[in-house]
């Protein structure tokens, strides 16, 4: 039986003020919650601070992006070990922001895959469409070929997919449930049915239930509704029912 998880993507928000207020409050609401894990990818400045908050609680925490690179003179780049010993479960990788923004290629995200793998951490793997691509009827090929520049190189093992479309991030657009479903699909046909595989495109505790009761959908990567302590809870309390009529 595969797991189920909600990731919080707190982007570049926050402060260490606001951070501890944030954590307390989700730690209340999701205290004594069972049937779905749920963790925080946070800024890389403030995992000291969060994982000490964090250290025997139910909450994981992780990172938003490494550097494919084990050491070196890479100025400004932070590998996978220094994420590990600050008790990192969990990083993204190959975030749609990284590759529109920043110029991360397929090969780069495989090679950043591959290098969480290598020090223990569960790479949260990202692949999705433009809207573009969408309406060119291309989802199935884009996210196939985002896929296979990963398994080409290395196996999926325990790592998690996040299908997020480009085009219902941060937009107020969702893709509606029978959208996701179709993609999860087509990714679980490629992957197995033991990978977690996560939607990430405006999810909120309004449209979480509706999300998540899909065979294939296996939890959310949340991306505003996570910096709402109640908003996250709610998803939070959502997956976890959706575990249990599911299961």
């Amino acid at each position: 039986m595969r797991g189920r998880l909600v990731a919080g993507n707190w982007k570049m928000h926050g402060n260490r003020v606001s951070n501890l207020a944030l954590l307390n409050a989700v730690l209340a609401g999701i205290g004594g919650l069972e049937g779905a894990a749920c963790a925080v990818c946070v800024p890389f400045p403030y995992l000291g601070e969060v994982a000490v908050r964090l250290k025997g609680s139910p909450l994981a925490w992780g990172a938003q992006n490494l550097s494919e690179h084990a050491q070196g003179a890479y100025t400004g780049e932070v590998s996978a070990g220094m994420l590990a010993e600050f008790g990192c479960s969990y990083v993204l990788v190959g975030h749609s922001e990284r590759r529109q923004l920043f110029g991360e290629s397929d090969a780069t995200v495989a090679a950043k895959f591959a290098a969480a793998q290598a020090s223990g951490l569960t790479p949260i793997l990202c692949v999705g469409e433009t809207l573009e691509e969408r309406d060119t009827g291309r989802t199935e090929q884009v996210v196939g070929r985002q896929l296979d520049a990963v398994l080409t190189r290395v196996k999926i093992g325990s790592a998690v997919l996040a299908y997020e479309p480009v085009w219902a991030i941060g937009t107020g657009r969702t893709a509606t449930p029978e959208q996701a479903q179709a993609v999860h699909g087509a990714l679980r046909l490629r992957v197995g049915a033991q990978t977690r595989i996560l939607y990430g495109g405006s999810v909120k505790a309004a449209n979480a239930k509706d999300i998540f009761s899909m065979p294939d959908v296996d939890g959310g990567l949340i991306g505003g509704a996570s910096l709402v302590a109640a908003d996250f809870s709610e998803i939070v309390k959502a997956a976890a029912r959706a575990a249990q009529r599911k299961d």
